[in-house]
């Protein structure tokens, strides 16, 4: 696999107390890639979504973004860093109720130097480009689960960040809306941005190009490498 990493977990642990959730997790996610992290509830894949997102730091090991040592910037710099290089999606939206669709997408340009009118005017692009251009003036309580996700994404990708986070993008849609939602991921990453789904689903998992299963804070299998993949294992095209 060639093409530069644009994200790097080395031994990566995370204790709180006596609990282990992360375990010399160890991962390369190269740009342009679409990977799925896949696990049951504790097996460390949100563990693993907060490090790499910055919102939480290792216990030991290093996590490298865009070739940035996430270790060696203080903490006053993070958000900084997260707006620059992390975009985020989350399973039940996170919309500000009483703000508009373009408004919510702009927030995600708040930490980025970007003046009002610029942040407008991109928030408006972003949702017309995942479809939503008609709904700008539209709020929250006016908009379909599938819709309310497509203005999340908007506001994830309104910064064109290095790597776009989907935590269980699809897990509070109807299969529809989800289909949509996750042919919307595919479509940014086949345009170049690259994306990790943490998900606990093993279909969407397996009809993902690379799969990264966890368990007990591991890393249990990686398609990318020489180990079989997800795909096989459940025997997804038998």
């Amino acid at each position: 696999m060639s093409g530069e990493v644009v994200l790097e977990l080395r031994d990566v642990t995370r204790t709180y107390g006596e609990v282990h959730a992360l375990r010399g997790v160890s991962i390369r996610v190269r740009r342009g890639e679409l990977v799925a992290v896949v696990g049951p509830s504790g097996s460390g894949k949100s563990t693993m979504l907060n490090v790499v997102g910055t919102l939480d730091r290792p216990t030991s090991g290093s996590v490298s973004i865009a070739g940035t040592d996430v270790g060696a910037v203080p903490d006053d710099a993070l958000s900084a860093l997260r707006a620059e290089h992390i975009g985020f999606v989350f399973q039940h939206f996170h919309l500000q109720a009483g703000a508009t669709a373009a408004e919510n997408v702009a927030d995600g340009l708040l930490y980025t130097g970007t003046d009002r009118r610029q942040r407008s005017e991109r928030a408006v692009a972003a949702l017309e480009r995942v479809g939503l251009g008609h709904r700008v003036d539209h709020r929250p309580g006016q908009l379909s689960g599938g819709e309310k996700q497509r203005v999340a994404i908007a506001r994830a990708v309104v910064g064109e960040p290095t790597v776009l986070l989907a935590d269980e993008p699809t897990g509070a849609l109807d299969t529809a809306s989800g289909a949509t939602v996750l042919a919307l991921l595919r479509e940014l990453n086949a345009a170049g941005t690259t994306v990790l789904v943490i998900t606990h689903d093993l279909d969407l998992a397996a009809s993902l190009p690379r799969q990264v299963r966890m368990r007990d804070g591991t890393v249990e299998d990686d398609s990318a490498s020489d180990a079989p993949s997800l795909a096989a294992a459940i025997g997804v095209g038998r």
